[in-house]
């Protein structure tokens, strides 16, 4: 098999399963219970939370875990939509996750929040002109992603963060896609808040960090027993943590060298896909995209045709988002980017694990050749 859809999961790492597994038999304990198993628990949770707060460049006080990354979006949002005195304005994209827009749309249904959603140009690029001038004087937080989950875009974050404090509005960015990949030192970014999920980088489903700066207020959204200092109750999934701050400090290694390698991948499937496929057309910012993602819409097609042919012969890959996987609906991010919705209906994405060859990708173009001929033929 030829795994081609890294975006949407990625196997559990050997070294984080190592680091999880005494957290999942003898060290058992519960981190809130006032006894040796317990301690042993609260001890690993709190080495966990300081090592992602050092790859973060972050107080461990701002980490909270949760339950994944779109918990960790619904905590940013509404925590700080419902926390913030300044008014009932979000600003936010076209082309967030589906974590991000239900969360604002909660917002202005139940509680009157006004959203304003910017457009993206052909690439699916963000105008930092129109987040400036978005901004008003009601608005609480500004929410864009690092990098899309479907085209791979990356968008001007440390800049736009910037603008949003310059007017003193908190920034928040889901950065999900971006781990492993991006440089995601807070200084850097600029952001109060950012959104990560383990799965992405090799740890396990079910565990996710919201950073939030200190100063900032948490309306949480999860009540109970007070759990992470009050901002997300529930008992601590110990392992997890252990697994997701294991991960992170793998993907932080050598990230640059390891990032370079699968750039030239990627740009070998770019490449010849577009030239095995002459029509092809491919989705994203040319440069500025994820260094393992290349989404292609292919006219004339269906996409899920397609797929279906790739996944006969081995390879698996996508059509977008996961967590939209079985909509007869065309990609909100490629309609937002001006894809027509037959076109887009035709998209295939392909997000590359660092294990991905060159002699595997030259094995996927010449299937993608033949089954987009393939469709073709049929639809003729």
């Amino acid at each position: 098999m030829i795994y081609l859809d890294a975006a949407a999961t990625t196997a559990v790492r050997r070294e984080v399963l190592e680091a999880m597994w005494p957290y999942l038999t003898g060290e058992f304990g519960n981190p809130s219970s006032h006894h040796t198993l317990g301690k042993s628990a609260a001890d690993a949770l709190a080495v966990a939370r300081a090592s992602v707060a050092k790859d973060l460049g972050c107080r461990a006080s701002e980490v909270t875990f949760t339950g994944g990354g779109t918990e960790a979006d619904n905590l940013a949002i509404k925590g700080i939509a419902l926390a913030q005195p300044r008014g009932k304005h979000i600003v936010t994209t076209a082309i967030e996750h589906e974590a991000v827009l239900e969360s604002c749309d909660y917002l202005q249904r139940i509680h009157g929040f006004e959203i304003t959603i910017l457009s993206v140009d052909r690439y699916g690029m963000v105008d930092l002109g129109q987040v400036s001038a978005a901004i008003r004087p009601d608005t609480t937080l500004v929410t864009v992603m690092l990098a899309n989950n479907e085209v791979g875009t990356i968008q001007p974050i440390a800049e736009i963060a910037a603008v949003a404090r310059k007017l003193g509005v908190p920034a928040h960015t889901d950065a999900v896609q971006g781990a492993g990949a991006l440089d995601l030192n807070i200084a850097t970014l600029g952001v109060d808040a950012l959104s990560l999920s383990g799965h992405k980088i090799g740890a396990p489903k079910g565990i996710g960090v919201l950073f939030a700066k200190g100063r900032l207020q948490l309306e949480p959204v999860m009540h109970g027993g007070g759990q992470e200092r009050g901002k997300r109750s529930g008992t601590e999934n110990v392992a997890g943590a252990v697994g997701l701050a294991t991960a992170l400090r793998l993907a932080s290694q050598d990230r640059a060298e390891r990032m370079a390698r699968l750039t030239e991948v990627r740009d070998e499937l770019i490449h010849g896909v577009l030239s095995a496929v002459p029509t092809a057309i491919l989705t994203g910012h040319p440069q500025k995209r994820l260094p393992g993602s290349a989404s292609f819409c292919f006219p004339g097609t269906s996409g899920e045709a397609v797929l279906l042919y790739l996944e006969e012969r081995g390879i698996v890959c996508s059509s977008g988002s996961a967590c939209a996987a079985g909509s007869d609906e065309p990609s909100h991010v490629l309609v937002a980017m001006g894809v027509e919705p037959a076109v887009a209906q035709t998209a295939v994405r392909f997000t590359l694990t660092e294990g991905t060859t060159l002699d595997e990708i030259r094995d996927v173009v010449s299937a993608v050749r033949n089954g987009v001929d393939d469709v073709r033929a049929i639809a003729r």
